[in-house]
């Protein structure tokens, strides 16, 4: 059976998660946090980060858009990567904006962990400022549907869920996304009726 090493707070080991659950492909979950002392991610990934998908051979692919593509290519059931170019580049798309909110999130979380006399307040407001233009562009995109592309759940979808819910978990009382963007708090919603995404909840 395959493993997943992640940690449970990563957007990105979510992600995954999700998706394989989606796609019904069994794995072991192995939670092993790479910022951890004794950490056995670096044997797994020489970038020292999750998620990491090690394959019954023993090969290990990393970086969840690779993953990701992998497990929606494997299994026929629920597609969430369409296969004709402009809905599949549609998807990416909106996954990498997901991904670069998520990217900046961490970023800032890592800062606030050194000691205040090193942080950078620039730096910070740097990566707010990515967040909150990620978000009103997703909002814009998404517009009245219900889901992110062509009124089907994808790949999509679930990354933005993602990236939601990583706020929610990170900054809950500096960023209202959800008053903001109403929509984008319909779609998490929806999302959270899914019990992929019940059950992965940080």
């Amino acid at each position: 059976m395959p493993k997943l090493i992640a940690s449970l707070t990563s957007p990105f080991a979510r992600k995954v998660r999700i998706v394989a659950t989606e796609k019904h492909i069994e794995f072991e979950l192995v939670i092993d946090p790479p910022a951890a002392p004794d950490t056995h991610v670096p044997e797994f990934n020489p970038l020292g980060k999750v998620p990491v998908w090690v394959m019954d051979d023993g090969h290990s692919l990393f970086d969840s858009r690779v993953i990701c593509e992998h497990l929606d290519n494997i299994s026929p059931a629920h597609p969430l990567i369409p296969r004709e170019h402009r809905p599949r580049i549609a998807v990416k798309r909106w996954e990498a904006l997901a991904d670069g909110i998520n990217d900046a999130a961490a970023l800032i979380f890592m800062e606030r962990k050194r000691p205040a006399a090193q942080q950078s307040p620039e730096w910070i407001a740097r990566q707010f400022g990515k967040i909150q233009r990620g978000l009103a562009a997703m909002a814009t995109d998404l517009g009245p549907r219900d889901w992110c592309c062509e009124h089907n759940y994808t790949l999509a979808d679930i990354a933005v869920g993602c990236a939601l819910g990583y706020l929610d978990l990170r900054f809950s009382g500096e960023i209202d996304w959800r008053r903001n963007h109403p929509t984008l708090s319909e779609l998490y919603d929806r999302l959270m009726q899914l019990p992929s995404f019940k059950d992965s909840a940080p």
